[in-house]
């Protein structure tokens, strides 16, 4: 079972500045870019109608938007 999730659960490691929140962030980016492709390809395999994957991939960013939110990942330092 771990080979399988190991394919369809790829993770690479994290290679920018550490900080908590950067890896957080970047586990989170991983785990959003993996939904949307999976959202994408049963789009194009027609499993999930186009309104269905809209649907779910605005909720994916929604998700994805709080959690960057949350961890103040983007925000502008305050101006002096």
């Amino acid at each position: 079972m771990g080979d399988c999730n190991r394919f369809l659960y790829p993770k690479h490691p994290y290679h920018g500045q550490f900080q908590p929140d950067y890896l957080v962030f970047n586990a989170n980016l991983q785990e959003f870019a993996q939904r949307v492709g999976y959202v994408s390809g049963l789009t194009t395999g027609g499993k999930l109608t186009t309104a269905e994957s809209y649907q779910q991939l605005q909720s994916l960013w929604q998700q994805f938007e709080q959690i960057t939110e949350q961890l103040g990942i983007g925000d502008l330092p305050p101006s002096s």
